[in-house]
């Protein structure tokens, strides 16, 4: 199978998307002329013209509230934020409107759009520009959440997401868009709200979602070396989540870590723990840790990132906690 990059997967997706149906457009800052700030959209103005990717101007609360009233209108908008920290400027198009739309007009509108761009932190950008809003959108009833890990759940979530009928949150990493994986030449779609197993284990479950997938694997095979076998999920969808597959791995390894990049107060891992000792407590051997940024703003001193964000060391220390191994 080949290998693409995480841009690659994202453009694969949009494009395959925009062939199958002329509503379908990309519209933006920047994703036109010069082919995307990350480059996910390079080639596509060239395809598809000026009338399906156009660029906007640096003004989210307008573009977003034009990309609503097009979707009620039977269009399919792809919209691309240069990151999320900028959708703040729009989050009453999005969580007024788009969220609320099909339940306040009695099911007369749907809002079949897609809101898409990088989150979290992406080295030295400041506090500004490194907030993750995962759970803020989460929270919001009405949206869909997808935060990929690699290329493959990028691409299939993607074209789910384009075809979903409600509105869209979908969520990259700036640090991912040259992250190679594998990706089939064929068409496939991945369903939205399934979390899938990325590693078998049998001591401990490790959960997680996005790039610190990447943290959370790499602490999982630290820990295969010293005997201990993680099992790690990689939720993909944040709303809505599996709870079902996470519930059953606890059932067998009786233990859980769970990593997040967002602050801890009110997060995804909140979220979690709250439903495994509703659902799982008497299958508990020790409490559930949670591995978050520590809360504060991020600092764009590269020492503070390292001491403010997850890492493998703190993950391997919270998976030999729960293991009573320190």
């Amino acid at each position: 199978m080949r290998e693409i990059q995480f841009r690659e997967a994202l453009r694969e997706a949009m494009s395959e998307e925009m062939r199958r149906d002329k509503d379908v457009f990309l519209m933006g800052e920047e994703v036109a002329e010069y082919n995307g700030a990350y480059k996910v959209s390079q080639g596509m103005l060239d395809e598809f013209g000026p009338d399906r990717v156009y660029d906007t101007p640096i003004a989210e609360l307008g573009f977003s509230g034009l990309a609503v009233g097009a979707a009620m209108n039977g269009l399919k908008p792809i919209v691309e934020f240069m990151t999320f920290n900028f959708s703040l400027v729009a989050i009453d198009q999005i969580i007024n409107s788009a969220a609320k739309m099909l339940a306040m007009s009695g099911g007369a509108y749907s809002v079949p759009v897609v809101f898409r761009g990088p989150t979290g932190n992406a080295g030295q950008l400041g506090a500004t520009h490194s907030s993750n809003f995962e759970n803020w959108f989460a929270n919001t009833p009405g949206l869909k959440v997808i935060v990929p890990s690699n290329p493959y759940d990028a691409k299939g979530l993607m074209k789910a997401a384009i075809r979903d009928p409600d509105p869209v949150i979908f969520m990259e990493s700036e640090v991912m868009y040259s992250d190679k994986g594998e990706v089939p030449e064929g068409e496939y779609l991945l369903p939205i709200g399934v979390a899938d197993i990325k590693r078998k284990g049998k001591d401990v479950t490790v959960i997680s979602f996005g790039k610190m997938m990447k943290v959370a694997l790499e602490a999982a095979e630290e820990m295969a070396k010293e005997g201990i076998e993680a099992e790690v999920i990689d939720l993909r969808t944040v709303r809505p989540i599996d709870y079902a597959t996470c519930i059953e791995s606890v059932k067998k390894t009786n233990r859980v870590v769970i990593v997040e990049e967002a602050n801890p107060i009110a997060g995804i891992s909140s979220e979690l723990t709250y439903h495994f000792q509703r659902y799982a407590f008497d299958y508990l051997d020790s409490p559930v840790i949670r591995v978050n940024s520590m809360d504060i703003p991020l600092s764009y001193s590269p020492t503070y990132i390292e001491a403010t964000l997850p890492n493998v060391k703190r993950t391997v220390d919270a998976i030999k906690k729960v293991c009573y191994k320190n």
